[in-house]
């Protein structure tokens, strides 16, 4: 393979490793979105086939919790804090809908973006099993229907209760903290019965199989349950290995916690220290996907109290702050196979925002700096190209002696190429070196949740979204086309066409990308023009033999 063919190769190589993703997405037909009644309507009788089953634990009763009758399914609470607007439904004591106040929609900016929400049937649900119990199909009994986190208060409490026919008493209580966001869910068990009652506690995600608003079909990320355990770290779950139930799930264990991860957010039950706990997963309908862990009781004797609680995020992914909250969280910011290059990328730009006080600027300099690192690799990659553009003219005349002989053109090459002490693959494998910093840094830019509204300069006010006005991906092609310019030009005339052309389709892919990573494509391109415009005039002006 000659020099100009493995650089369109990698070239190539590099934009399907970026779209894979989107691509395969795009061939996979999409589901009909499930019916409200899937989680909203609510059940005579909560069936045991919609309630998780631990091995250990028993399975529900098909009567309905008492207090049921008395209780209005369709009532609800809504909780305000400094960043939270939350409601929660007297149905199945569900939180529903949780809009996040300090971070804006990206199909919307005068709104903020709702997490949880009925049009994906994104909830977080929880509830007891055992007999009679309540669970996320129970009427729970509101005492209010709004509740806000007062001004020098640090907790909001709301509490929702129900009871049994044998005479427990279950209350269901949420617990919201200024600045946090984890909140804490616990059930409260006063047994008045006249035996020793030893239930399970389960905590969900459900949610359907569609992306999420602002999502980019030419960049697609991860949507959908993911797991962690200490034996098996890190576990995603595709949606469609749910539906033909081949993922993974981690089962009994004691330790870990499972999550509902998107673009820039997650949802995650967050049992805390070392206890017996058992995920499942599973589609509970039509393009509906539940993700939960079921924790045991302690015996609850009668006339005792049994409490049991589970820290629940839903919020941004804010990598350093995750990392201390719970074991691998921070890992829902995936980079996968190019995690351990990946996040000293993160960690450099952070501190260079921090020093800096813009993304944009930080983004430039980050750039810079990984530019400066691969110099050497650049340089020789720059002399062994412009060393090959110098010989263009030779390469030329040798096709059109030789015409359609192949092979005693390919020999002819070889001579040359060796007479004149040049390596036709000079100028790519320091390049090859390079490639997985760069996707590295692609991946940083892209799940930056940080970068999320945040201003560069003038018309650039979201480094997350497309430049509205199309002006850095028209600079960033014109970046490509001087380059393809400054690089020798291929002998064979459909490949100088295809080289020609690639500044052209690639301009057309970044018009849709996130401007941030326009920005760093076209100050990589700027700085490399700079680099291999010196290079090819020293080359040229001292004579191919002298290199």
């Amino acid at each position: 393979m000659d020099n100009q063919r493995l650089i369109l190769f990698l070239i190539f190589s590099f934009s399907l490793i970026m779209l894979w993703e989107a691509w395969q997405k795009q061939g996979v037909p999409q589901a009909q979105p499930p019916s409200k009644t899937a989680v909203t309507a609510p059940s005579a009788a909560p069936g045991a086939a919609d309630v998780p089953a631990s091995a250990t634990a028993p399975v529900p009763s098909a009567i309905p919790a008492a207090g049921a009758a008395s209780a209005d399914a369709s009532a609800k609470v809504v909780a305000k804090t400094d960043l939270y607007v939350a409601e929660i439904s007297a149905l199945g004591g569900d939180l529903t809908r949780l809009e996040l106040l300090r971070h804006l929609s990206a199909e919307d900016r005068q709104r903020n973006l709702v997490l949880f929400e009925p049009k994906h049937a994104y909830a977080a649900q929880s509830g007891l099993i055992g007999s009679g119990l309540p669970n996320h199909k129970t009427v729970w009994q509101v005492s209010s229907d709004r509740a806000d986190l007062k001004e020098g208060e640090n907790e909001l409490r709301v509490r929702l209760t129900t009871s049994t026919p044998a005479g427990i008493q279950v209350a269901k209580i949420y617990v919201f903290k200024r600045g946090s966001y984890l909140i804490d869910v616990e059930f409260e068990i006063v047994n008045g019965t006249g035996e020793t009652i030893a239930p399970h506690a389960y905590f969900q995600l459900t949610r359907d199989g569609h992306p999420p608003e602002g999502a980019n079909s030419m960049m697609s990320t991860f949507t959908g349950p993911a797991f962690y355990t200490e034996t098996d770290k890190f576990q995603k779950a595709a949606f469609e290995d749910i539906a033909k139930n081949k993922a993974k799930v981690p089962g009994k264990t004691d330790n870990g916690w499972v999550a509902m991860v998107q673009h820039y957010f997650v949802s995650a039950w967050l049992p805390t220290g070392k206890g017996e706990r058992e995920f499942y997963l599973r589609e509970t309908s039509k393009d509906l996907f539940t993700a939960g862990v079921i924790l045991p009781v302690a015996a609850v004797a009668p006339g005792a109290t049994g409490k049991v609680a589970v820290p629940l995020y839903a919020g941004p992914q804010e990598q350093d702050k995750l990392a201390k909250i719970a074991p691998g969280l921070d890992l829902v910011v995936d980079y996968g196979w190019l995690t351990m290059i990946a996040a000293p990328i993160f960690w450099v730009l952070q501190w260079l925002h921090g020093f800096l006080g813009n993304w944009g600027w930080a983004i430039i300099v980050l750039t810079i700096l990984i530019k400066a690192a691969f110099f050497p690799l650049s340089a020789a990659s720059y002399k062994s190209m412009a060393k090959m553009r110098v010989l263009t003219p030779k390469l030329q005349k040798l096709k059109e002696t030789f015409g359609d002989d192949k092979q005693r053109m390919n020999q002819a090459m070889m001579e040359l190429y060796k007479k004149e002490k040049v390596n036709p693959l000079g100028g790519c494998l320091p390049i090859l070196v390079q490639i997985p910093v760069f996707i590295s840094l692609y991946w940083v830019l892209l799940g930056t949740v940080e970068m999320r509204g945040a201003p560069w300069l003038g018309w650039i006010t979201d480094l997350s979204v497309r430049d509205p006005y199309f002006i850095l991906p028209l600079i960033m092609g014109a970046t490509m086309f001087i380059q393809t310019k400054l690089n020798p030009t291929p002998p064979d005339p459909m490949q100088a066409k295809i080289m020609l052309l690639m500044p052209i389709v690639f301009t057309g892919m970044f018009l849709f990308f996130p401007a941030g990573l326009v920005l760093y494509w076209t100050v990589n391109n700027i700085l490399s023009i700079a680099q291999q415009w010196q290079v090819n005039r020293m080359i040229e002006r001292a004579g191919l033999k002298a290199h």
